[in-house]
């Protein structure tokens, strides 16, 4: 009995984890749970469910593990850089990014040093520091740098337009979103 225990737990890690992914060392994505507590702690849901890269992709969340130390001459760097956008790599430290799926359920993004993530315009997200209360993060832009915050919801801006129809209504257009929960 406990033998099939271990084969089912194995066949769900592997749903999320892929052992040639070095990602996994500095990215981990979970579903979070509906708790008040200190917006700090992890916020696993119990039993915990794990998001697999994958499923970030399919939200446009994009993600490389990537030299945190020589991040000034990486040519890897370079070259998300230059394809899109604005992004965050994670220079030391860990943080948590909160993104909706398309059920707006929230997606707690873990991020360590070396981690680099790509977020959709468009996409509802928030960030928060782990419970060891700091991060050196870069944000990184393509041309002059805009960034102004826009409260939920403000599904009428073109970015958030934009957002939806390539990313949510992919799937199915009798999918729809509440922006205002």
């Amino acid at each position: 009995m406990v033998f099939l225990f271990l084969e089912d737990l194995v066949a769900l890690l592997s749903t999320w984890y892929d052992e040639d992914d070095d990602r996994e060392e500095v990215i981990q994505a979970w579903y979070m749970d509906d708790s008040d507590e200190d917006q700090r702690l992890p916020h696993h849901r119990d039993p915990k469910e794990f998001v697999s890269f994958e499923k970030l992709d399919d939200l446009g969340v994009l993600s490389w593990r990537l030299d945190a130390d020589n991040y000034e001459t990486d040519p890897e760097l370079k070259k998300i850089r230059e394809a899109r956008g604005y992004s965050y790599m994670i220079l030391h430290g860990e943080g948590y990014f909160d993104v909706r799926d398309r059920d707006e359920n929230w997606i707690r993004i873990w991020v360590k040093k070396g981690a680099m993530i790509v977020l959709p315009a468009g996409i509802y997200h928030r960030f928060t520091l782990d419970s060891d209360n700091y991060i050196k993060a870069m944000r990184l832009f393509v041309g002059d740098p805009i960034w102004t915050p826009f409260n939920r919801p403000h599904d009428h801006l073109p970015a958030r337009r934009q957002y939806v129809e390539t990313f949510v209504q992919k799937e199915g257009a009798d999918q729809a979103v509440d922006a205002a929960a």
